[in-house]
């Protein structure tokens, strides 16, 4: 995994999601120390669970602190405004004159209900690179769709 594209937004709320498990982690830490103060580990459930939440936890801030490391906020990088990439909002219009409008972002601020889609997605992927005025195809899990791009904006 090589450079994330994050908004301001982005990064500060994974920011602030690491700063709020690093928090956890210590009160998981006690709750391992007291079963463990209760003696026989092997049949003591509570201890088990919470070793389970801590290692979850764990690989879940090793994951944040890897991609706010990693990351690279959109709005300071130089891309072609002319031409569909992360960061940008994109209003589309399909083959049946349906129109559409979605801002390409990073999977960790992909979210479908707020019109925020991955880049990874399938349709970013098709949209990737084209400017106002064109016509692609993209391939969709449901076939191959055509979309015509009329406006790109950030």
């Amino acid at each position: 995994m090589g450079e994330i594209y994050l908004t301001r937004a982005g990064r500060k709320r994974l920011i602030d999601e690491l700063e709020e498990l690093q928090k956890k982690k210590s009160i998981i830490q006690d709750e391992i120390a007291r079963a463990r103060e209760l003696g026989d580990l092997r049949e003591n459930a509570e201890y088990h669970a919470a070793k389970e939440t801590l290692a979850n936890l764990m690989h879940r801030i090793v994951e944040l602190d890897f991609k706010i490391t990693c990351s690279k906020i959109i709005e300071e990088q130089n891309i072609d405004p002319n031409k569909i990439f992360i960061g940008v909002t994109v209003k589309i219009e399909d083959e049946n004159g349906d129109n559409y409008e979605y801002i390409i972002v990073d999977s960790e601020e992909a979210d479908p209900a707020k019109n925020r889609i991955s880049v990874q997605s399938p349709l970013a992927q098709g949209l990737l690179g084209h400017e106002t005025g064109d016509v692609v195809i993209v391939e969709l899990p449901m076939g191959k769709t055509k979309f015509k791009i009329l406006e790109i904006f950030r």
